[in-house]
């Protein structure tokens, strides 16, 4: 005997955001591509261009585990994009400085990234694309800020290598 699925009374929210959230970091890997960078080197460009930051602020910044940000930061060093050195206010403290080029690289990157995300909202009519905005800014603040404890913790998506 063949069991029935239960029937859905809604939308399946998590596939909806899980799809949305592939394709469009799929988007902006090929976008960034273009000028030889990944989303995380720009996450780090940008955030480190803010202020000084440490490699683990970076990290905590970008959603990044402390390997990954390493070979992230590496990589920007071999482009020449960014450096590690003494902080100006602890000398004890190493920080992720942009260089010039990567300043340059930064801005050209938000071009592309903002470019990636008018694409996406373009999709929708204007009142849908504020209406969308305003509902996951109130979701990400609010309901969906953090994730809960549970004894099998979510993992989040990974893009493979390819």
């Amino acid at each position: 005997m063949t069991a029935l699925a239960p029937g859905r009374s809604s939308p399946d929210l998590s596939f909806l955001l899980d799809h949305t959230s592939h394709v469009l970091r799929s988007r902006m890997s090929a976008a960034l591509a273009e000028i030889g960078l990944t989303p995380r080197m720009h996450c780090v460009l940008v955030h480190a261009l803010e202020e000084e930051r440490t490699q683990i602020q970076l990290a905590e910044l970008g959603d990044m585990d402390k390997t990954t940000m390493v070979v992230t930061v590496d990589a920007l060093e071999s482009a020449g994009l960014a450096e590690r050195r003494a902080s100006s206010v602890d000398r004890r403290a190493r920080i992720v400085a942009v260089t010039d080029e990567g300043a340059r690289m930064a801005r050209r990157s938000q071009e592309i990234v903002d470019q990636v995300h008018a694409e996406a909202l373009d999709a929708l009519p204007a009142t849908e694309r504020k209406t969308l905005l305003r509902a996951l800014e109130r979701l990400v603040g609010g309901h969906l800020a953090a994730p809960v404890e549970s004894p099998r913790p979510a993992r989040r998506a990974r893009e493979r290598a390819n």
